[in-house]
């Protein structure tokens, strides 16, 4: 599992993310909660395409008591980033990373854009 360096919410709090490949997920906690309580996850696949291996992000989610705490975008960020760093193609099918991809060009080199292809792939990892 990779961690990456700490950072602040807008509360102030300590929070950290990682990945958890077992899970296919990367998670956020937050400093002062119970040990082992996740805020937040994005869920990823991992799709082979030629030569590239795409990170395909579906979903993510944060819990409802931490909301508002800026969590999602932190989450984002480090997914995305450490998924660029390890050389994988990020597809953006979860509506928030989508997002998070619009407005942040620097990781459109590190990006490709959704198809019919990942979804129906998509489909049938899930089912």
């Amino acid at each position: 599992m990779t961690s990456h360096q700490p950072t602040t919410d807008k509360t102030g709090a300590q929070t950290s993310a990682r990945d958890n490949a077992s899970a296919q997920r990367y998670e956020i906690t937050v400093d002062g909660t119970p040990e082992g309580v996740v805020a937040g996850f994005a869920e990823y696949r991992d799709r082979v395409d030629g030569a590239d291996t795409e990170r395909v992000f579906f979903h993510t989610e944060v819990a409802d008591e931490f909301g508002g705490r800026g969590l999602a975008t932190i989450l984002v960020r480090q997914a995305l980033d450490d998924a660029r760093a390890r050389g994988l193609v990020i597809v953006g099918v979860c509506p928030l990373v989508a997002a998070f991809l619009e407005k942040h060009p620097e990781y459109a080199d590190a990006a490709r854009p959704v198809s019919r292809d990942v979804l129906g792939w998509l489909r049938r990892q899930q089912s």
